[in-house]
């Protein structure tokens, strides 16, 4: 039966024990027992998203002539997403609700620009992309009218600039590359893809949701990272996400553009109606205050050395998990490998990796499955460096368990940003 609104309403404890007993069957995150979803590091920090977002769960970000508190920390979190990803003097951003309302925006003004300054008709247009890249690239371009070229990672992995540009035609208008990739967490060479986009006149967005907010602080302990912001010439826009290794709540992004007159492209603005104008840069209406305000403390909270605390802890417990997956008898790691997220493989093919998963879920941690090649996927974040000696324990259990036979079912996942 359809469920229908009770016709008096509930004292708050009754709504409160079922809310509790909503979640009981979920997977516990601040117990690290997933690696996809959730970016936890403590609970002060999380004290301090909940404390922020409460004192402006009310305010509507729409209406920021009535709430000039929320245009001032938006454009304040604008900022600080434009000096990590050293954006020129001239650059600009939009505070979004996610990766996909950023790659979305981005997409949308590339082609108005094409439309604008190349005279692209209206269902003509395509973009070029690794096939590595998320597939909120190919929904934009659904939304859009657009065509999404999916051009064959090279054996590294990384997108083969040479196989992109053969894809090139007159309708392109823009080309795409990760930092990193999920699928593999490794980097595009985006120093070579923004060279050609230049040459061919395209925007170049840079997809930085993952490594955005924790790239710039692993490079600063030491570890390699390839150049991707807008230091790269050519790069024209970067999608970020502060509720990933930013450490906000969700949703909260950036879209951030190397030349603050590009945002005219994806914006719209209208009087086609009684009330007067309307305007807006994003695809939301109304959008949540809460978010903003969390955000804006979260980064004040954390501060440069707390994002560096973050990354550290990403890193070391990388490092003991992939070295002690790689102990493993019959699974490797796949490399390379270049941030939080990494793939491993049975290598053996007496052992059935399905069922690793299987007794993985058994014990509590839902697997995150790679579907090419088959395998397992992690993205680790801060919380990670506490359970993954518990993690590796479980594994030996569970790879044991599935040489000896044993089945179990796991149910199928969507993933998304």
């Amino acid at each position: 039966m359809r469920p229908a609104i009770p016709t008096a309403g509930r004292p708050w404890t009754a709504i409160q024990g079922d809310l509790e007993a909503s979640k009981r069957a979920d997977y516990s995150w601040k117990q690290g027992r997933l690696a996809v979803y959730f970016y936890y590091l403590d609970d002060a920090l999380h004290r301090v998203q909940q404390e922020a977002y409460k004192a402006f769960w009310t305010e509507n970000n729409l209406g920021q002539r009535a709430f000039p508190s929320l245009k001032r920390l938006e454009e304040e979190v604008v900022g600080m997403g434009l000096s990590l990803m050293h954006a020129p003097d001239t650059a600009g951003g939009t505070f979004t609700s996610g990766g996909s309302e950023s790659i979305f925006l981005s997409i949308l003004a590339a082609r108005e620009r094409a439309r604008a300054e190349r005279g692209l008709a209206p269902g003509r247009g395509n973009i070029v992309i690794p096939d590595s890249a998320h597939l909120t690239f190919d929904r934009a371009c659904w939304y859009l009218g657009l065509e999404s070229r999916r051009i064959p990672v090279g054996e590294d992995l990384r997108a083969d600039v040479a196989a992109m540009e053969c894809a090139i035609d007159s309708e392109t208008i823009a080309l795409v590359g990760s930092a990193p990739c999920y699928p593999f967490g490794v980097f595009d060479p985006i120093a070579p893809l923004a060279a050609l986009a230049e040459r061919h006149g395209l925007w170049m967005h840079v997809d930085a949701c993952v490594g955005g907010f924790l790239s710039p602080f692993v490079a600063r302990l030491g570890h390699p990272v390839p150049g991707w912001d807008f230091r790269v010439p050519g790069v024209t826009a970067i999608s970020a996400d502060i509720h990933k290794h930013g450490m906000a709540p969700k949703g909260a992004s950036l879209l951030l553009v190397r030349d603050e007159a590009l945002r005219r492209f994806h914006r719209f603005e209208s009087r086609a109606w009684q009330r007067g104008p309307y305007a807006a840069y994003t695809t939301q209406g109304t959008r949540p205050g809460g978010a903003v305000a969390a955000a804006w403390a979260v980064m004040q909270y954390l501060g440069e050395e707390g994002y560096l605390d973050c990354a550290r802890r990403i890193m070391d417990a990388k490092r003991v998990m992939t070295e002690g997956i790689a102990g493993i008898q019959g699974l490797s790691v796949l490399e390379p490998s270049d941030l939080s997220l990494f793939v491993y493989r049975a290598t053996d093919p007496a052992l059935d990796i399905g069922k690793v998963a299987a007794a993985l879920d058994a014990r509590g941690w839902l697997p995150g499955r790679q579907q090419q090649p088959d395998g397992m996927h992690l993205h680790l974040n801060p919380v990670h460096a506490e359970v993954a000696e518990d993690y590796l324990r479980d594994l030996r259990a569970a790879v044991e368990e599935a040489r000896g036979g044993a089945t179990a079912r796991v149910a199928a996942e969507t993933r998304t940003y």
